[in-house]
């Protein structure tokens, strides 16, 4: 994106904090192929009949962005940030009720890079484990939510989270092997 089109985007996010609720409708044909691409990155993590296509998870996340209300928001990776965080949710969500209504251990993701001892690990397991990473390291756990699920580069990341490259790989390695642990011992009878 340009830095044109990214002062765009920060002053529709500002005007959207005042009050314009047409702003953040200007905004999303803004970024929409950044936001396809991180739907894309979640979907293809997920089961391959999943039902869920890039586009629904778009516009799903964008309905409870829209519903939330105007916040804060303060730029482009910013939002791509918290459209991510709403995508995970709408995923979790969407696990729980096929969970409930199968009785059969719900929708499963890839995590690419980690050894698991299946390919795929149940969406519900990892926002659990997530929750829990949350709880003892709220940082680490949004570092996982940003680089795995929203797809955003170690860079990005760190402008989103305002800490140092550096610290968001340190933070990216140990949450990995941390999830990688628990998750095994989800997976263990």
């Amino acid at each position: 994106m340009s830095e044109d089109s990214s002062q765009i985007v920060r002053q529709l996010l500002a005007e959207w904090h005042a009050g314009d609720d047409e702003a953040v409708r200007a905004v999303v044909p803004l970024v929409y192929d950044e936001l396809r691409r991180v739907a894309h990155n979640y979907l293809r993590k997920e089961r391959s009949d999943h039902t869920l296509q890039s586009t629904a998870l778009v516009h799903e996340a964008y309905l409870r962005l829209e519903k939330q209300g105007a916040a804060k928001i303060e730029n482009r990776a910013h939002f791509l940030a918290i459209c991510a965080q709403l995508m995970r949710q709408i995923l979790v969500d969407y696990a729980r009720t096929r969970r409930a209504a199968k009785r059969d251990g719900g929708d499963r993701v890839t995590l690419d890079g980690l050894p698991f001892k299946s390919p795929s690990v149940d969406m519900v397991a990892l926002d659990h484990a997530l929750t829990e990473l949350a709880k003892l390291d709220p940082q680490r756990s949004r570092i996982v939510e940003l680089r795995f699920f929203g797809g955003l580069s170690i860079e990005e990341t760190a402008s989103v989270l305002n800490i140092s490259p550096m610290t968001v790989k340190r933070h990216w390695s140990t949450a990995r092997l941390w999830l990688h642990r628990e998750l095994n011992r989800a997976e263990t009878p």
